[in-house]
């Protein structure tokens, strides 16, 4: 359903389900019970009665005890069966006398420390009460590592264990944002609690639940399992809402729908949508030999295709070793070192700087020799690297920078990009960004002109889900191709809709398909050694591009 409060899980028409639950989830109460019954109550009489309200963050506040009295004394009752989370600061401990959980008021409950509820709808409720702890022992109001590892066991040792279907914290889980859309103000980095984002990776909650930020954040879906290489899970929903009856009218309050997971078809349960990211905590994961790996993806909503371009280009691949041969595991292939002179390396003198437009910390942006057009791009690490799959974290997050500002650049000017990096004879990772009219071709037509020239090389083509980390991918692969292409089709303008995927195949030469009839009509310009302009020219051009892509230029502001 969606609603003005907030979006959910929609019932498909005509499903059995028997336990569709229809909830409320609400941020910092802050002490406000008649700001948040008065909505409630307002709601329910507009679109039906829900199941119950579940309160993350701060319930109480330093005004409380007055409103808070009526309650207590019976007075007044909420409209609806309240749940919530106990204290994240000292002031409000004598609110919730008892640690393991009770009954506050009529209607009105505290869950407990940490542990999990389930409702007779079948829905499972983990929850977790306070702030990470700081120091040990952990105060009254704080959580520990213990609790944390105590919770993960009650639930994992379970007999065919899932995940729960709701997760309740008050912190923000760290890192949440990563390759996902944008938390504003807030700094998923920096913000919020490792031991959240921890007990979040092992739960695999469908929704997650947070406050004590004033933010709402909807972070895009994210999976919980690796791609190729484990069976389809559900996704998780994080959602961080604001306090109630903030100035900024920020939302608080969320509606959704859910299905216990007990009671949903398998198939159902575990469909991607298409928006859905890879998994943000994949440290936390790779730091827990004992727990199976989540890898991530950087954030890029595009087609993604793998050109192999080795010594058996048109022939079937390699498939499995000879029975009898011997056979040696194959050693970790180290990072390429320069053996000779770079042309790509900014600190090079075989870099002709006339080209370069931007240059960031880790990566600098510069004008294709020869372009397709005259803003067609290249985005290069400062660094020696041969590929994406070498890159370092902070070289990584510099390119995806960079990315997002040429989406945004080109989107200005009715454009989407196509960027392809070329691993083939060469030493230094070029990210080729190649502009395209909205006008004149859709990502569609962008897909089928490389899946025909694929087919007419009778080319395997091996589809895979988009957000997936190249990395992850390309250590399936690598045993069966050496050097390679990458091609992602960019996202599309908003008024623009198309289902987006990656492929990997053997191999394409993607100037060529660009340059095409079926794309930009230039085969003249296919080969960029028939287009190279005079050094003045190049130079004009270069001027004119960094003008224009100054204001989306994130390195002038850093």
């Amino acid at each position: 359903m969606r609603s003005r409060w907030g979006r959910g899980r929609a019932v498909p028409v005509g499903r059995s389900y028997r336990a569709v639950s229809c909830r409320l989830a609400c941020g910092d109460v802050e002490g406000r019970l008649e700001a948040i019954f008065g909505r409630v109550r307002a709601i329910q009489a507009k679109s039906g009665r829900f199941d119950m309200l579940l309160c993350v963050g701060n319930f109480f506040g330093s005004t409380s005890e007055a409103e808070w009295a009526e309650y207590r004394t019976g007075t007044k009752k909420a409209p609806i069966p309240t749940y919530l989370l106990g204290a994240n600061n000292p002031d409000t401990l004598s609110y919730f006398p008892d640690v393991s959980g009770c009954e506050l008021a009529e209607n009105i409950t505290y869950l407990g420390r940490r542990g999990v509820f389930s409702g007779c709808s079948g829905l499972q409720i983990a929850y977790l009460s306070g702030t990470e702890a700081q120091q040990q022992p952990a105060p009254a109001h704080c959580f520990s590592a213990k609790d944390v590892a105590e919770l993960k066991a009650s639930l994992l040792s379970t007999p065919n264990f899932r995940g729960v279907d709701i997760l309740l914290t008050s912190p923000w889980p760290r890192d949440v944002g990563t390759f996902a859309n944008s938390a504003g103000e807030i700094d998923t980095k920096k913000c919020g609690s490792n031991l959240v984002s921890d007990l979040a990776a092992s739960l695999k909650p469908r929704y997650h639940f947070a406050a004590l930020e004033k933010a709402y954040y909807e972070r895009l879906p994210y999976r919980n399992h690796m791609v190729l290489q484990e069976t389809p899970q559900h996704v998780t929903r994080f959602i961080a809402l604001a306090d109630v009856g903030n100035a900024s009218k920020k939302k608080y309050l969320y509606a959704f729908s859910i299905v216990p997971m007990s009671s949903m078809d398998p198939a159902e349960l575990v469909k991607q949508p298409q928006d859905v990211t890879e998994n943000p905590y994949r440290k936390l994961r790779k730091e827990a030999p004992k727990s199976k790996a989540l890898l991530s993806a950087e954030e890029e909503p595009a087609c993604q295709f793998f050109f192999d371009l080795n010594k058996h280009q048109g022939k079937k691949r390699p498939s499995e070793r000879k029975e009898g041969g011997d056979s040696q595991p194959k050693q970790a292939k180290k990072p390429p070192q320069r053996t000779g002179p770079c042309w790509f390396c900014l600190a090079s003198p075989e870099v002709e700087k006339h080209l370069v437009v931007s240059i960031g910390t880790h990566c600098y942006l510069a004008l294709a020799k020869g372009g397709l057009s005259p803003d067609h791009v290249l985005i290069l690490p400062i660094g020696h690297y041969q590929s994406v799959v070498d890159l370092s974290s902070e070289v990584l997050e510099e390119v995806t920078k960079y990315k997002a500002a040429l989406k945004e650049f080109f989107r200005s000017k009715g454009k989407r990009y196509v960027l392809f990096e070329r691993n083939y004879r060469s030493q230094h990772l070029q990210l080729q960004v190649i502009p395209v009219p909205l006008d004149l071709c859709t990502s569609e037509d962008i897909k089928e002109a490389f899946i025909t020239q694929a087919q007419e090389q009778q080319i395997e083509l091996l589809e895979i889900p988009e957000h997936s980390d190249i990395a992850q991918v390309w250590g399936q692969i690598s045993p069966l191709c050496s050097p390679f292409r990458q091609v992602r089709a960019g996202p599309p303008a908003p008024a623009v809709t198309s289902r987006r995927r990656a492929l990997t195949s053997r191999r394409c030469r993607c100037r060529e398909v660009l340059a095409s009839e079926a794309l930009l009509a230039q085969p003249q310009r296919a080969d960029w050694r028939q287009c190279a302009a005079p050094r003045p020219e190049e130079t004009a051009q270069a001027r004119a591009f960094r003008r224009d892509f100054q204001p989306f230029d994130f390195s002038l502001r850093d």
